[in-house]
């Protein structure tokens, strides 16, 4: 029986990571966290006041992410969190080696559209730019999947899933 990974739902605001993470992990059969209840307070009321995140803010958020990850090893277990950058996904496998990345990708008319219909949350359709600016899509090294995020939110968990089972080292 294979050990089950930690696989991290990672994308810009707007592209589901909130939906498609629990639904994710009911389809694996595995726990779910929400990388924004990670953020400490101070960085919810930077991003609510149109602020972007800098490295220096994200660090303790990683960590906590990671550290979460690590605990999960073995067990495994999905968390969203928008791990834009590599030295982001670097410094999350660094706390838990296995993590497998999940990158929600789309199209930016879709995903602002999406942002501006969405009710309840702290970032603002503003910072979408920024997020987009910030993003370093997944490299050819590290383990993970893109997966298109047009469709239903199972139609998108479904191709998540399927793509996670075609990896070699990642079948759940």
């Amino acid at each position: 029986m294979r050990t089950p990974h930690v696989v991290v739902v990672m994308g810009v605001a707007g592209t589901g990571k909130t939906t498609i993470g629990p639904l994710l992990a009911a389809r694996l059969g595995v726990p779910y966290a929400e990388g924004d209840d990670f953020h400490p307070p101070a960085n919810i009321d930077k991003m609510s006041a149109g602020t972007p995140l800098e490295d220096a803010d994200r660090w303790p958020w990683l960590d906590a992410i990671g550290g979460w990850a690590h605990g999960r090893a073995g067990l495994g277990g999905v968390v969203s969190c928008s791990a834009l950058k590599r030295s982001y996904r670097d410094r999350l496998r660094a706390a838990a080696p296995d993590v497998v990345f999940v990158h929600l990708a789309g199209d930016r008319t879709l995903i602002e559209d999406r942002m501006t219909h969405r009710q309840g949350h702290f970032m603002p359709t503003a910072l979408l730019d920024s997020q987009f600016a910030t993003l370093q899509p997944l490299e050819a090294d590290e383990a993970g999947v893109a997966v298109d995020v047009s469709g239903s939110p199972e139609e998108i968990t479904e191709r998540a899933a399927e793509a996670l089972n075609a990896l070699p080292d990642v079948r759940q």
